[in-house]
C-alpha cells in the first residue's frame, strides 16, 4: 500500500489551516471574559460560537467505540465527512475514484461536484465484491476506494478476507462505509483501524442511534489522515445544537441498546411474513435495518403501495436491482400496515 502523504493532493499538503478564535484559545474557560470572536455577548445558550474540535462529543465516542480522540473527525452529516475525504486525495480533472455498485448514490455524486472520474466494477450477483477486477481497473490515478458494508442497497455484509485483500492490495485509500454497521452481526474494521494505514471508516449516528435529524457523521482514521481532513474543513462544522444532542443521546446506551434489539427482532419478523407474499420472487439477506426484495414489477407495487398510505424505495434503476423494493423496518404496527397493505395488493 501507498504512503498516506504520497496520496494527497500537493496543495492540500500545502494548506495551513483556518486558526479561528476557538481554536486559538483553548485554556480554561471558567471565569474568563471573551472578547475575540466579535460574537453577541448576550448569553442565550447558542451566541458563542461552537467548539471547533467537538472535544466532549470525541470523548463519548471515544470511550463507546475505544478509539483514541486524535483518530476521530466528525462531520455535518457522513456526506460531508466523505467530501472532505475527495477533496484531500484526489485532484481534480486528473484522478479516480472506485465504487462498486450497486452502492451509497453519494459517492458518485461527490466525485462529481469535485471533478474526479468515476471507475466502476459490478458487485457480483450475490453483491460482494469482484476484487481482482477492482484492482485490474486501479491505475496510479486511482486514489479511493469506496467500500459500502453493509451495502446500501443489498443490505448485506462483505466478506472479511475480500475487503482485507482489497486493504493490503489497492495502492490508496480504502474507505469502509459503516452506517448500517450497528444492524450487523459482523465485527466492525474499527477493531483493526491501525493496522492499515490507508484504512478510513465512516459511521453515523442517523440510524441505530436515531439522530438523522442533527446531521452528525463520524471518521475513523489514523491520526495522519484526520489531521489531514482536520485542515481542510469548516471551523466551525459542527453547530452546538448538534453537539449537545449527541452527547445527551449517545450516553443513553441502554435506550440504543433496546432500540436496536426491537429492529433486529421486528426485521426477522418482517422476513418472515414477506415470505408468504406470492409476488415476491426473493428476499436477499440483511445485516442493516432494511430489507431489500425481488418483485414482479416493482414500480407497480410501488406505486400501488403509495395509494395505500405506505412510502417504500425503488431501487429497479439501480445495477443487479430490477424490480426490487427497498423496505425500511419501521415500528412493529408500521411494519403490520406495510404487510397487510402488500397483502392487499392484486
Amino acid at each position: 500500500m501507498a504512503n498516506v502523504q504520497d496520496l494527497l493532493r500537493p496543495s492540500i499538503k500545502a494548506l495551513k489551516a483556518y486558526s479561528s478564535a476557538r481554536d486559538e484559545f483553548q485554556e480554561d474557560t471558567s471565569d474568563m471574559v471573551f472578547l475575540d470572536a466579535n460574537e453577541n455577548p448576550f448569553n442565550n445558550g447558542i451566541n458563542r460560537y461552537p467548539d471547533p474540535q467537538q472535544n466532549e462529543v470525541k470523548d463519548v465516542l471515544s470511550s463507546l467505540k475505544g478509539v483514541r480522540k486524535n483518530h476521530i473527525l466528525l462531520g455535518n452529516g457522513s456526506d460531508e465527512v466523505l467530501d472532505l475525504i475527495v477533496r484531500a486525495f484526489c485532484e481534480p480533472n486528473q484522478d479516480n475514484i472506485i465504487i462498486l455498485p450497486p452502492t451509497y448514490g453519494m459517492y458518485e455524486v461527490l466525485a462529481n461536484l469535485n471533478a474526479v472520474a468515476i471507475k466502476k466494477v459490478l458487485l457480483t450477483e450475490t453483491f460482494q465484491p469482484q476484487v481482482d477486477q477492482i484492482l485490474d481497473v486501479a491505475d496510479a490515478n486511482s486514489k479511493i476506494l469506496f467500500l459500502c458494508s453493509p451495502n446500501n442497497p443489498s443490505g448485506n455484509s462483505f466478506n472479511d478476507n475480500e475487503v482485507e485483500t482489497l486493504l493490503k492490495k489497492f495502492e490508496g485509500i480504502v474507505v469502509i462505509d459503516e452506517a448500517y454497521i450497528d444492524f450487523s452481526n459482523q465485527d466492525s474494521w474499527l477493531g483493526r483501524l491501525e493496522e492499515f494505514p490507508n484504512l478510513i471508516i465512516t459511521q453515523t449516528l442517523s440510524k441505530a442511534y436515531g439522530m438523522a435529524g442533527i446531521r452528525l457523521g463520524i471518521c475513523y482514521a489514523s491520526e495522519a489522515i484526520i489531521s489531514v481532513l482536520n485542515t481542510i474543513k469548516p471551523p466551525y462544522n459542527i453547530n452546538v445544537l448538534t453537539q449537545n444532542k449527541a452527547v445527551e443521546l449517545l450516553k443513553q446506551t441502554e435506550l440504543v441498546s433496546d432500540e436496536i434489539d426491537s429492529i433486529l427482532i421486528e426485521r426477522s419478523k418482517l422476513m418472515s411474513e414477506l415470505k408468504s407474499i406470492s409476488y415476491i420472487n426473493k428476499i436477499y439477506p440483511s445485516d442493516t435495518n432494511f430489507v431489500l426484495v425481488k418483485l414482479d414489477d416493482a414500480t407497480k407495487r410501488y406505486n400501488q403501495l403509495i395509494k395505500e398510505g405506505v412510502v417504500v424505495r425503488n431501487r429497479t434503476t439501480q445495477p443487479l436491482c430490477e424490480n426490487c423494493l427497498r423496505l425500511t423496518v419501521g415500528t412493529p404496527s408500521e411494519n403490520i400496515t406495510l404487510i397487510t397493505a402488500l397483502t392487499k395488493l392484486q
